[in-house]
């Protein structure tokens, strides 16, 4: 709340200039002045309000040191902000038994040793606490106007959180049920020293009100949620008591994020979103500062350990099925989740292109490959699904390189392959080397310069000659086999083989043709 203090109070001109001298209740400067009330009355006491500035001359006040301590007390009980004397018309000083009155109650007593008119001082005083509040208010529509609109635009925890910095003029982090940091924007200031060490600092505060002041760690906290259910906190950076704007903001941000949750029909889309923020930017570069500690506070350590990525797809025939497509993959992404919770390893874990995405991290002792193997098996119990693992990765930088393997893996993973359940980059041989260069152009004009004429021909004429060819390679020992595989009459198959040699003029019994075309194909099913 804006407000005037005794402090600021004596800093005006009008009252400067009136050399005002603190006597007493230095410690009570910081009360808030609600108004100027100039009196000679010693018995004013029960006609004042709280916060009420007394400015006197002293001619009525008594003189006997009982009274003088009856003066000070009649004040402390009714919260007066403080009691300014003029010297000069009663008294050269102030009689020293109101001086040790004022000093034991902690009531700020003020001499001014120059002559003042009271007029000047009530009107100055009077009009700054008028600004002071018109300020406030304007400052409160400034806050609803924000998240109103925040609210209207259906902001997510990313708007809410920048309108929080931005109003407050400091950092807000947003943690989650386990003190986890899941966002959070930066303040003018350096943040590391506020973020370090933050799950234990945030344990240790209690929180039984909705909104505490944490003067130790200089937090303004707000829960989210009930008492009972509260699925994380607010936090913003304030190393003096909050003023009630800030709690008014951080409240306000409170409600925006919990009305933007309820809105959401995933539970945990917060965590989804925050993880998928994170993959994609350690996707595009895992050597940024920022991005590695926000993966520190999200619960993903980063530094001095082991990184391994996974892809898991759900097979393409259950997500055709009208309807089942995003609740698929939803479902798979659920049970990677209760898995990796299960295997007790921190991880990254979010939904990209429709394949589940994963990264996991471990420390330099330990071996990837039995977490991994069971987090798979876990998956694939309840779930069609193709997996791909990328290499282990010493290193936060190299992120991307297991993250993007693992995609490559699961993209070269030959059709109606279900062994072993995770599959590497030394299980899919020429189509995982073809899955890493599928977006060269010099591959797909290889591709064009092998396959365009069959391909042409098959739209023209709606001919089969690309399935025949197909059918020959992978059943290269066999013709009859790969004839039966096409439905065709071993005099059909021929025939069309035939054709195919004549519209690309070559031998289909020459190795090198033969290994040319079968890559061709192989590039071709990995593009599509």
């Amino acid at each position: 709340m804006a407000v005037v203090t005794v402090a600021q109070a004596l800093e005006m001109p009008v009252l400067r200039a009136a050399g005002p001298r603190v006597l007493a209740g230095e410690s009570g400067l910081a009360r808030e002045v609600r108004w100027v009330h100039t009196t000679e009355l010693s018995d004013i006491a029960p006609l004042l309000r709280g916060g009420d500035l007394v400015l006197s001359t002293g001619i009525a006040f008594p003189e006997t040191t009982p009274d003088l301590e009856a003066l000070a007390s009649s004040l402390s009980e009714t919260n007066a902000a403080g009691l300014l004397i003029e010297l000069g018309r009663r008294w050269d000083q102030v009689p020293s038994p109101l001086i040790t009155a004022c000093e034991r109650l902690n009531l700020p007593l003020v001499a001014l040793t120059r002559e003042v008119r009271f007029a000047a001082v009530t009107q100055d005083v009077g009009e700054r606490i008028v600004d002071e509040q018109l300020a406030e208010l304007r400052e409160a529509e400034r806050v609803h106007d924000t998240f109103t609109a925040l609210s209207i635009e259906d902001a997510g925890p990313a708007e809410i959180l920048a309108a929080v910095q931005r109003l407050a003029g400091a950092a807000v982090v947003l943690e989650d049920a386990q003190h986890r940091v899941l966002d959070y924007r930066a303040g003018p200031e350096d943040i590391s020293d506020f973020l370090a060490d933050w799950q234990s600092r945030s344990r240790a505060v209690e929180h039984l009100a909705r909104t505490t002041w944490d003067a130790a760690n200089g937090w303004l906290l707000t829960r989210l949620g009930r008492r009972d259910k509260g699925w994380g906190r607010l936090i913003v950076q304030a190393p003096t008591a909050p003023a009630r704007r800030l709690t008014v903001v951080a409240e306000r941000a409170a409600a925006a994020l919990a009305m933007h949750r309820l809105q959401d029909r995933h539970r945990d889309s917060l965590d989804r979103r925050v993880h998928h923020e994170l993959l994609l930017g350690l996707l595009a570069d895992p050597t940024e500062p920022d991005l590695l500690r926000r993966c520190e506070l999200a619960g993903l350590p980063t530094a001095n350990r082991i990184f391994v990525g996974l892809t898991v797809r759900p097979e393409a025939s259950t997500q055709e099925r009208p309807g089942r497509g995003q609740s698929v993959v939803d479902d798979v992404l659920a049970s990677v989740a209760h898995a990796a919770y299960a295997i007790d390893v921190p991880a990254l874990i979010c939904e990209i292109d429709r394949d589940v995405r994963i990264l996991l991290s471990f420390l330099p002792s330990a071996d990837p490959e039995p977490y991994v193997a069971t987090l798979a098996e876990r998956v694939a119990g309840n779930h069609v699904v193709l997996i791909g693992a990328g290499r282990a990765v010493g290193q936060a930088g190299h992120i991307d390189r297991t993250v993007r393997e693992s995609r490559h893996v699961v993209e070269s993973i030959p059709p109606a392959t279900t062994r072993p359940v995770v599959h590497r980059l030394e299980d899919v041989h020429l189509r995982g080397l073809l899955a890493m260069l599928g977006d060269d152009e010099r591959v797909r004009a290889f591709v064009a310069r092998e396959l365009e004429i069959l391909t042409d021909h098959d739209a023209r004429h709606g001919s089969d000659l690309l399935s025949v060819l197909r059918a020959l390679l992978q059943h290269p020992t066999s013709k009859s086999d790969a004839a039966a595989a096409v439905h065709l009459s071993r005099a059909s198959f021929y025939d069309r083989l035939a054709k195919i040699e004549r519209l690309l003029t070559v031998s289909l019994d020459d190795p090198d043709t033969r290994v040319s075309l079968q890559v061709a194909l192989i590039a071709d099913e990995l593009s599509r």
